[in-house]
C-alpha cells in the first residue's frame, strides 16, 4: 500500500514538475521574443526577418528604402550577411541640403548612392553591447570598416551611442539593437557621408 502511495505521490510530483517545466518554458519563449522584437517606425521588427523585410514596414524610413532600391542593394542586404546597418530616419535624409535626395535617386548617380548607402553598413553582427565592448578596448572609441571601405567611429555619450562620419558629422543611436535575421540595425538621426 505504502509503495503504491508512493509512486502516485511520484507520479503527481514529475507531473507536476513537467507541466510547470512547459509554463516555464513558454514564459521564457515570451519574454525572449519580447525583448527581441523592437517597434521601428509604428511598426514591429521581427528578429526572423531580414533588414529588407523589416526596414519596409517602417514609415520611418520609406526614404531610406527608395534609396536602397534605386541603388539595386536589396538582394545584398536581404542576403545572409551578416550586416551592421545604421539606419537614417526620413527626418535625417529631410535634413540633407533641399534636392539632394532626388538628386542621389536618379540613375546617373547610382554610384554615388551606392557609396552614400554602403558607408552605413558594416560587415558583421555588431549590438550595442559589441560596439560598447570595442569602444571600451579602444580607449573611449572604435573605429569600424564599413563595406563602402572607410571608416565610421563610434562613442558613447551618457547613455547614447555616437556615430562620427569621415567628414567629422555625428549621428546619435535613436533605436539600437534592432535585431534581425542577417544581423542587427542601429536606428540613426544623421544621413553619415563618406
Amino acid at each position: 500500500m505504502k509503495s503504491r502511495m508512493l509512486a502516485r505521490t511520484l507520479h503527481v510530483a514529475f507531473a507536476l514538475t513537467a507541466v510547470c517545466g512547459v509554463i516555464n518554458v513558454a514564459f521564457a519563449d515570451d519574454a525572449m521574443g519580447a525583448q527581441k522584437t523592437v517597434m521601428v517606425g509604428g511598426a514591429a521588427m521581427y528578429p526572423t526577418k531580414n533588414i529588407v523585410q523589416n526596414a519596409v514596414n517602417s514609415k520611418d524610413h520609406t526614404t531610406l528604402v527608395a534609396a536602397v532600391k534605386a541603388a539595386g542593394l536589396v538582394d545584398t542586404l536581404s542576403g545572409p550577411g551578416p550586416f551592421t546597418v545604421f539606419a537614417p530616419t526620413n527626418e535625417a535624409f529631410n535634413a540633407l541640403p533641399a534636392g539632394t535626395v532626388d538628386t542621389l535617386v536618379k540613375p546617373e548617380n547610382k554610384a554615388t548612392l551606392t557609396k552614400i548607402l554602403t558607408y552605413h553598413v558594416v560587415s558583421g553582427r555588431y549590438t550595442a553591447s559589441d560596439l560598447m565592448a570595442l569602444i571600451a578596448k579602444g580607449n573611449g572609441k572604435a573605429s569600424l570598416t564599413t563595406v563602402q571601405g572607410e571608416p565610421l567611429t563610434v562613442m558613447q555619450s551618457g547613455k547614447t551611442l555616437e556615430v562620427t562620419d569621415a567628414k567629422g558629422g555625428v549621428a546619435h543611436v535613436t533605436i539600437g539593437d534592432v535585431l534581425q535575421s542577417n544581423g542587427v540595425i542601429h536606428v540613426v538621426d544623421k544621413v553619415l557621408m563618406p
